[in-house]
């Protein structure tokens, strides 16, 4: 990485996703942003749409990683003073920094979508594929005034989805899925498809 003009003294905002090709995507948000501070910017924001290994926040399992705490100190150790991110996959990731992080959401912009864009939306039911998007999806339904509904699943392993229960009724109604990340798809085509 080389920095093509002048930061010293500047307010700097570095704009990388963590997503694509993840690692070599994170490898280059820190070795630019390394590189801004050692040039003396005077700070250097990090902009981050999607946390990389946001998921890995906890451990799940003895002997796993909380890969979501070591992006959070890889981040300061390379200098960042401030991160902007969007909905962070679990919100205890902001007191993973000691430095400012600021997690944006995507639900106004959502809301003012289905009302622009679904022409049924007064009669529509918001449904999350997973038990754990339940606070996610009254949310978006108290703010649009309509129900919701959940899907209940159970896995026998990661990403393999055993099998799935409707709780809530959606028969003759617009069914919007929300959830917060997709990996495979399988579960949210599995909810469609329920």
């Amino acid at each position: 990485v080389e920095i093509g003009e002048s930061v010293r003294g500047e307010d700097v905002y570095i704009i990388q996703s963590g997503c694509g090709e993840i690692n070599d995507n994170l490898m280059e948000l820190l070795i630019m942003i390394n590189a801004c501070k050692i040039a003396s910017s005077s700070r250097v924001t990090a902009v981050i749409p999607c946390f990389p290994y946001a998921r890995q926040d906890k451990k799940d399992k003895s002997r796993a990683p909380i890969s979501a705490k070591l992006v959070a100190n890889m981040l300061s150790v390379a200098g960042a003073d401030h991160i902007i991110t969007m909905d962070l996959h679990a919100s205890q990731i902001q007191g993973f920094f000691d430095i400012p992080v600021d997690n944006l959401y995507a639900e106004p912009a959502v809301l003012q979508w289905i009302k622009e864009n679904i022409l049924e939306w007064r009669n529509c039911i918001i449904v999350s594929p997973d038990a754990g998007g339940a606070k996610r999806v009254t949310s978006i339904a108290d703010r649009l005034n309509v129900e919701f509904a959940l899907i209940h699943k159970e896995r026998k392993k990661a990403n393999e989805v055993d099998r799935m229960v409707l709780v809530g009724d959606v028969k003759d109604r617009v069914a919007i899925l929300v959830d917060d990340m997709a990996d495979t798809c399988g579960t949210i085509c599995h909810a469609a498809e329920k």
